[in-house]
C-alpha cells in the first residue's frame, strides 16, 4: 500500500486549482516535484472531481503513524458516508454471541 502524509499532499498541490479531477491532481503534483510516494498515492485515488484539499486528504492513503492492525480496524468500523446506520453491518453482542441470549433486555 502507497501512503503518503498531508504535509506532503499538501506542498504537492499548493498551486491546484479547484475543483480538479485526479488527472489535474497527479499533473500538479508532478510538475511541483513531489515524492514519487506521493504521486503514486494521488495515482490511486478514485477519477472524481474533488471540490477542495479536505476531500482529496480523503481519499489519499495517509501515513499518519498508526500500524497495520490499527488502520484495518478503522477500516472494519468505519461508517461509509451515505449508509444509514440502520443498513451497516453491526457486530453481534457479545452476550448474545456467547449465551444465545441477553438477559438484561
Amino acid at each position: 500500500m502507497v501512503t503518503t502524509d498531508v504535509r506532503r499532499v499538501e506542498r504537492a498541490l499548493s498551486e491546484v486549482d479547484f475543483p480538479a479531477n485526479k488527472d489535474d491532481l497527479v499533473r500538479c503534483a508532478t510538475d511541483a516535484k513531489a515524492d514519487e510516494d506521493t504521486v503514486r498515492a494521488l495515482r490511486a485515488i478514485p477519477p472524481v472531481a474533488y471540490a477542495n484539499m479536505t476531500e482529496v486528504l480523503q481519499s489519499v492513503t495517509l501515513d499518519d503513524g498508526r500500524t497495520e492492525a490499527q488502520r484495518m480496524a478503522q477500516s472494519r468500523d468505519h461508517a461509509h458516508p451515505g449508509v444509514a446506520e440502520r443498513d451497516r453491518e453491526v457486530p453481534p453482542n457479545p452476550i448474545v454471541a456467547e449465551l444465545g441470549e441477553n438477559r438484561d433486555s
